[in-house]
């Protein structure tokens, strides 16, 4: 394989940043867990997620008491923006600094707002969590890293809209959950699924009872924590069908985990592919069909026969 001049995909090997990931991870945490606590349950917790922005992350739309007020992380910047319908703003810088002092300064910008939230302070989806008032251990921010880690969101995003554009069932937006750092876009065959029997780091059985309901085929993109160890494309179905890890691909990079239960396509084969777009757009795709084939899904009323660009 050729590699790409394409300077849009970012190099990021994730043991060079590890330690800043696992402490953003906690950050949009804590930020995710206040989005929750305003906004009403949407559709298998779509309410609960990030939307990427040139910029960065942001958690849009969120009420209290009769206003709205965002969330957004800078990633250019390196701050964090809470604005209120009311013009009033706050913002903190994004720096290295322990959890516990992020959850307690982020806590009191919104005080100042008027905006009073209580949330669960133990992280989410993850085994022998520290409560985030009590985190003391995770305090990294690499700037140089966290702008990739923007670059390569942006451009995942971007690919991920134009996959989701060729679907005409349910789908959901192309959104970032903080439980895992991961952005994704999930499609829906229309059947409902029985309730997942796996257990999730603190996270109760009937919210990933919500999130599972229905059958699915999903994509999405881990920056290294996903269990992989190394940033990289992930797609699943669920429930999964027989044969599907069988699956032969095209795309020669890619592989199903039986571990993990999805296919992978390592981020540093798309960033180094003549044509990234290309290569992602041709694995989510097979595996999408494979999923569909083998669910026995309704193709013809769920995919839309051409694909316009503008």
């Amino acid at each position: 394989m050729g590699v790409s001049t394409n300077s849009q995909w970012p190099d990021l090997p994730f043991a060079a940043w590890r330690e800043t990931c696992e402490t953003l991870l906690l950050w949009t945490q804590i930020v995710g867990k206040v989005r929750i606590a305003c906004t009403p349950l949407i559709n298998h917790w779509w309410n609960a997620t990030f939307a990427v922005t040139p910029r960065g992350l942001i958690a849009p739309a969120m009420t209290y008491r009769g206003r709205a007020f965002d969330i957004a992380f800078d990633f250019t910047e390196h701050r964090l923006r809470i604005e209120a319908s009311d013009g009033r703003v706050e913002m903190l810088p994004l720096e290295p600094m322990t959890v516990a002092d992020f959850y307690a300064r982020f806590m009191r910008a919104l005080r100042r707002l008027d905006i009073e939230v209580s949330i669960w302070t133990t992280p989410c989806e993850i085994e022998n969590a520290i409560p985030f008032e009590q985190d003391r251990t995770h305090a990294q921010y690499d700037r140089i890293y966290v702008e990739r880690f923007r670059q390569a969101l942006v451009q995942a995003n971007r690919v991920f809209t134009e996959f989701r554009a060729r679907f005409i069932g349910k789908a959901s937006p192309v959104h970032l959950f903080w439980g895992g750092l991961d952005l994704a876009v999930t499609r829906f065959s229309g059947r409902t699924a029985s309730p997942p029997q796996s257990k999730t780091p603190n996270v109760a059985k009937w919210v990933m009872d919500e999130a599972y309901s229905h059958e699915v085929s999903s994509c999405g993109f881990w920056p290294g924590n996903g269990g992989y160890g190394r940033a990289a494309f992930f797609v699943y179905a669920y429930p999964e069908p027989a044969g599907y890890g069988d699956t032969r691909l095209k795309t020669a990079e890619g592989f199903y985990d039986g571990t993990l239960g999805q296919f992978i396509l390592p981020y540093d084969a798309v960033r180094q592919a003549c044509d990234p777009d290309a290569l992602l757009l041709g694995f989510l795709q097979e595996t999408y069909e494979a999923a569909a084939e083998l669910g026995k899904w309704d193709r013809k009323a769920l995919e839309r026969r051409e694909v316009r660009t503008a």
